[in-house]
């Protein structure tokens, strides 16, 4: 009787650490519909489906976690299956009802190790499905910064991408948003994951304020200013 109810106490206390973090069996799968062009066959040749559903499970495994480093209860999208489609479309990649979109050319095109920059698209667009957006109220940049923040700390930077400090304005998006979102992280580990936390459902300047006592335009002030002084 004792180990009998040993082992229940166990899968219970496994089952609740599982709702805790927010963990969810999702379906991973892999389609290619460009079959027959030249960014397809690379696809094939130097990624293949099985890494690349693999790499959709790793990137969201690192996205909960990045986002929700304490493991503490918080809320999650009802994703329960990730489609990625090669097909011929314009651009790199975009997300959109639980799918990821990637662009054949863009695969033939790129010079370089295409698998490890597709890996980085992947953990980007996947941010995109995983992340709050106040509903549609937070800034388009605000929100390409934070799924390329996460690409930063997954360690698959573009090669191109614009190094800490540069940049118009902190809502300029992508890597200038992200180096800028890394900068505040460093004032405050945990920050991004705080800010996603709260545009669940709105979005305001004033979050920055509210978690690191500084408006975002003097935050942006003192970013530029510890760059510029330190080259």
């Amino acid at each position: 009787m004792a180990r009998y109810h040993n082992k229940q106490v166990l899968c219970l206390l496994l089952t609740l650490a599982a709702s805790v973090y927010g963990t969810k069996a999702v379906d991973y799968a892999v389609s290619n519909n460009a079959e027959s062009s030249v960014g397809s066959r690379r696809f094939e040749k130097d990624v293949g489906s099985d890494y690349a559903k693999q790499t959709l499970s790793d990137a969201a495994d690192f996205i909960h976690k990045l986002f929700h480093p304490q493991n503490t209860d918080y809320d999650v999208k009802n994703v329960q299956k990730v489609t990625m489609v090669v097909e011929n479309i314009d651009g790199v990649a975009y997300a959109d009802n639980n799918a990821i979109h990637v662009s054949a050319g863009y695969i033939e095109r790129f010079q370089g190790d295409i698998k490890k920059d597709l890996t980085g698209v992947l953990y980007h667009e996947m941010t995109h499905l995983l992340q709050w957006n106040a509903n549609g109220q937070a800034p388009s940049g605000l929100i390409e910064g934070i799924a390329d923040f996460v690409r930063l700390k997954a360690g698959y930077a573009a090669p191109g991408w614009a190094p800490p400090g540069r940049g118009d304005n902190w809502f300029q998006g992508y890597d200038v948003t992200a180096r800028f979102l890394d900068y505040c992280n460093t004032i405050k580990n945990g920050f991004v994951a705080d800010l996603n936390d709260r545009m669940k459902t709105s979005y305001s300047d004033d979050y920055f304020t509210q978690i690191l006592g500084k408006p975002v335009t003097q935050l942006w002030i003192d970013y530029k200013a510890k760059f510029t002084t330190n080259n």
